[in-house]
This record gives structure tokens, C-alpha cells and sequence, in this order.
């Protein structure tokens, strides 16, 4: 009897100290704290107040794109140096700064898990304000690249570790990709080259659909052909709760479209709003396009979030960091392909 309740206590404390381990198996660390979304800046109060913190708050804290409401990027948190203690030390995103005359050299590093795993951290170094705000403005695309990468790469750890085989095994058999997503997802429905997943409570829903088409061109990769044809597969397997009401892409606001790779696939990505037309639904979304070469086709990831008078940075987030653990099955082919077309350029 004492051993089933020891074995899985020791279980845990083995688990627990391998993973506040550091990638070089030596120093320890403890696991971050803090909310998703959170970042701390460790700046003396009046450089807060002044131009600098203005400058800060107006990068870190702009509003996240493609949302129906203004949320910020990040949470940020502004605390004194003197203040920084152990409490703060732990927290998932960190910007350190350190501006006084007697810096030796000025600049900027990009430190992860300094004092807790699995943790980002950013540490400017100037000897004025003025030069602060030089070189915070000059890196600032980096910083923010960096925390957003830090904050995705961290739910996809979770859900490497946790989720959904019964969608993960569909995929994995019946469209020749994989995407890992939380347990609790469930399959809706299932066409040919179509497939619709979502996990819901009685406050938020979160979906995804993946479908897949012929790649015949360079133009297939565009706002217009891209939208066209997710507002045909939108209408023609999402209906609203109401007759005749149907899910479709809200065309009073502009999308926001990059393209991308992704693992080495040509790709975009594309972020806007969604809406039930003839109802009134709606929310944000991120859609994933991807070439596969091998075969020929492009294939899709929608995901979408429906969290009315909730925020949904960090429901979108997480859908974000689902759609981008797509992987295709003949990926070895694609990227002797890939190669080639890069190699022929």
C-alpha cells in the first residue's frame, strides 16, 4: 500500500526536477509564473513615467492584430529595480533594463531561462535614455518577434506532451497530415478533403478546419483566391444556429496576409474576423495555407474563436500555436523538392 503512494510522489519530483533542468543538464531552475500574455519590465519609476516607458508601452502593449476589440500585445508590468526580488524573477517574460552612466558597453541580448524554465528574457544596457530608446527602437521588431515566439513555443510543449489523439490518428490517416490539439477536441464533421474540429464550454468555442485543393499556380497564394475559396468551404459546411445563416469572412475589415515558410513549405498566413451571416456571431481567426509539393496541393488550417464579451488574445494564441503544429506526412519528399526549386533560383 505504501509503495502506490510513494512511487507516483517520487514519479512527480523526478518529472519536476528534470524538467527545471537547463539544456545542459546542470543548472537548476524553477518554473515560470505568471499569466499568458504577461511581461514584466524591470525600469526605475521615472524612466516609466518619461519617454522611455512611453516608448515601451507603446510597442509592447499595441493592440494584437485581428481582434474585434483592442488587446494588447502583452500585459506589461513595470517594476523598480530595487523591487525586482525572487517573485518577479520567475516570471515568463522579462525585459531588464539597465541605463546609468557607468555602463561599460551599451546594447542588447536575447537570454533564455535566466531564472526559470521555460523563460524569455530581454536585457538593454545604455548609458543615457536617450541612447535606451535608440537602440530599443532600432530592435524592436526582435523583441516583440522573440516574446511571441517564446509565448507559442510554450503551449506547444503542452500539447506535444497532451492532446487529441483520436483527431491527431484521423489526420494522421485519412488527409496524410498530422496537428497535435488538446484533449477534449472533438471531430464534427468529415468530407473528403474536409474535416472540422472543435473544443467548446458553455462560455467559448474553439475550432479548427482543415481542408485541402489542388495547387494550380503562383496566384493561388493570394488574399483574393485564398479568401474565395474559404468563403465557399465556410458556407458550405459551417451553418449558423438559424435557417439560412451560414459562416463567412467579415469583408468590412482588411485581412492581414504574410507570406511565410512553414517547415520549409512555401506558405501564408492570414488573419482577420469571422462572421454568421443572417445572425449575430462572430470573432478572430488565423488561417495557415501550405504547398504540398509532393502532392500537389494546398492545404488549410482554419482556426477560429467564439468568446463573446471575453478577451481573445489568448484563445487565438492558443489556436495559433495548434494550427502551426501542422505537419505533412510526405514531408521528406517536400523538402527534397523544396531544395531543388531553391537550388534552381
Amino acid at each position: 500500500m505504501k509503495r502506490a503512494i510513494l512511487y507516483p510522489f517520487f514519479l512527480f519530483i523526478a518529472v519536476a526536477i528534470l524538467q527545471s533542468c537547463s539544456n545542459n543538464g546542470q543548472v537548476m531552475h524553477k518554473n515560470i509564473t505568471g499569466k499568458s500574455g504577461e511581461l514584466v519590465v524591470v525600469i526605475s519609476k521615472d524612466l516609466w513615467a518619461g519617454t522611455s516607458g512611453k516608448l515601451i508601452r507603446e510597442t509592447l502593449a499595441q493592440p494584437h492584430v485581428g481582434l474585434p476589440q483592442d488587446e494588447p500585445i502583452f500585459d506589461v508590468i513595470d517594476v523598480p529595480h530595487e523591487a525586482f526580488k525572487n517573485i518577479f524573477k520567475t516570471t515568463r517574460n522579462i525585459l531588464q533594463t539597465s541605463i546609468s552612466a557607468s555602463v561599460k558597453t551599451e546594447g542588447i541580448t536575447f537570454i533564455d531561462d535566466v531564472w526559470a524554465y521555460p523563460q524569455a528574457t530581454v536585457q538593454i544596457k545604455a548609458k543615457t535614455a536617450k541612447r535606451f530608446e535608440e537602440i530599443f527602437k532600432e530592435n524592436s521588431s526582435k523583441i516583440i518577434s522573440y516574446f511571441i515566439a517564446a509565448e507559442k513555443e510554450r503551449l506547444t510543449m503542452n500539447y506535444k506532451k497532451f492532446y487529441e489523439k483520436g483527431v491527431y490518428n484521423v489526420l494522421n490517416k485519412d488527409f496524410g497530415v498530422t496537428m497535435k490539439v488538446p484533449p477534449g477536441f472533438a471531430i464534427v464533421e468529415q468530407k473528403k478533403d474536409f474535416i472540422w474540429y472543435k473544443y467548446e464550454t458553455p462560455a467559448i468555442s474553439q475550432g479548427i478546419i482543415l481542408y485541402t485543393f489542388p495547387y494550380v499556380s503562383d496566384s493561388t497564394f493570394s488574399v483574393k483566391y485564398l479568401l474565395d475559396i474559404q468563403d465557399k468551404i465556410l458556407k458550405d459546411n459551417i451553418p449558423g444556429a438559424i435557417q439560412d445563416s451560414y459562416m463567412s469572412t467579415e469583408k468590412r475589415f482588411d485581412q492581414t496576409f504574410n507570406i511565410l515558410e512553414h517547415n520549409g513549405n512555401y506558405a501564408s498566413e492570414m488573419r482577420g474576423l469571422w462572421r454568421v451571416e443572417n445572425d449575430f456571431m462572430g470573432g478572430p481567426y488565423i488561417s495557415l495555407a501550405e504547398l504540398d509539393a509532393t502532392n500537389q496541393r494546398v492545404v488549410v488550417a482554419f482556426g477560429y474563436v467564439y468568446a463573446p464579451s471575453k478577451d481573445k488574445r489568448n484563445f487565438i494564441q492558443q489556436v495559433e500555436a495548434m494550427i502551426y503544429s501542422l505537419k505533412m506526412n510526405e514531408q521528406a519528399k517536400n523538402n527534397k523538392i523544396n531544395s531543388q526549386i531553391k537550388m534552381g533560383n
